[in-house]
């Protein structure tokens, strides 16, 4: 087991305090910058695709995991993003502006749905979120002039400099950068002031109060940085899908959302990540599945949202930090063996229900 001698009080905030990490993260760093000259250009549209959810999966965590908030309704932000990209590139605003500013429009929007829902906790915050998710798919569609309607509206190309980027590889290499950007930008959030803040609220309302922290501003500030992480997510998404519709940011991508929270490990960026490869990987294991069931099943109408809240319901019982919080377990496992103790990681109660402030 690896052991920390402190010497100086910037180790407090460093983000990689263990040499291991450091390793590991540099090497998916150099393995994600030389994939697309290792593998086929589909699979390098694939990995986007990926990167694209990691960065929602990341808007999702800092209200889910970091200001202990619900959401059911956070594809919403990725239709406000996308299609507020999409409008503006056809308007013949350059992709650097446009993209940050479908973003900003979508923190917006975030900010005055945290304002509009500060107050609720738990099921009535689910409930107002799901709603509002199906406002603005309705909104989508029905607003033809500006959306395209149900028939959809086409994705202008990503031209940055007068540089068409259309080859897969372009892409993807545009999209990792924002996701590097955003992970270390969150990352340097959690240990600022405003993120400690977020974090004393979703641990104990009452004791964040009492140290003189106003707690509707942190969720409002929280739904506003959890929106925008979302819409940019969108409006690098709307590239790669070449055409979007309404259905596309309906309810079951909120759900995809909240599994892949739920099931990479709430509270942690690296949780986010971990997610994102369970979502990515879980179409393709679905598929299989239809060819194992019958018939009558694999035809069933809602199979895929069955297994979807089938898996959140059992990562919340058996494993609540999810697919991180078990490699934390196996890599304690392998460092301390044969002086593993299975107390060590007693189950406590992260988030007080009596901390709330109606």
């Amino acid at each position: 087991m690896q052991v920390l001698f402190k010497t100086h009080y910037d180790q407090d905030i460093d983000h990689l305090a263990i040499r291991g990490e450091r390793f590991r993260i540099l090497a998916a760093v150099g393995l994600a910058l030389a994939a697309p000259l290792l593998i086929d250009s589909y699979f390098v549209g694939e990995l986007a695709i990926f990167l694209v959810y990691i960065l929602a999966g990341l808007g999702l965590m800092v209200l889910i995991g970091f200001s202990g908030q619900v959401s059911f309704g956070h594809s919403a932000f990725l239709g406000i993003g996308a299609y507020a990209h999409s409008v503006l590139l056809g308007q013949g605003v350059p992709f650097l502006i446009s993209l940050p500013a479908a973003a900003l429009l979508a923190g917006l929007v975030g900010a005055a749905l945290g304002r509009a829902s500060s107050k609720m906790h738990g099921f009535y915050m689910a409930i107002a979120t799901l709603a509002f998710a199906i406002v603005v798919e309705t909104i989508l569609g029905e607003w033809t002039d500006v959306t395209g309607g149900h028939m959809g509206l086409e994705v202008p190309p990503m031209t940055i400099f007068g540089v068409d980027l259309g080859e897969p590889w372009q892409q993807y290499y545009v999209i990792l950068a924002v996701v590097l950007f955003c992970i270390w930008g969150l990352a340097n959030l959690m240990r600022a002031p405003k993120g400690r803040m977020m974090i004393a609220v979703r641990d104990s309302e009452t004791s964040a109060r009492s140290l003189g922290v106003d707690i509707a501003r942190v969720k409002i500030a929280a739904f506003f940085v959890s929106a925008m992480l979302t819409g940019l997510a969108g409006g690098l998404m709307a590239h790669l899908l070449f055409y979007i519709s309404p259905e596309t940011f309906g309810v079951n991508e909120s759900l995809k959302l909240l599994l892949m929270v739920i099931v990479g490990g709430v509270g942690t960026i690296t949780g986010a990540i971990f997610g994102a490869v369970f979502v990515t990987v879980l179409p393709v294991a679905i598929a299989f599945l239809r060819e194992l069931l019958p018939t009558s099943l694999a035809d069933m109408a809602g199979l895929e949202q069955f297994l979807f809240g089938g898996i959140i319901a059992l990562f919340i019982i058996f494993e609540p930090e999810g697919l991180y919080g078990r490699w934390r377990k196996l890599r304690l496992f392998i460092e301390t063996y044969p002086y593993y103790k299975r107390a060590t990681f007693v189950r406590q109660k992260r988030y007080l229900k009596t901390g709330r402030f109606k």
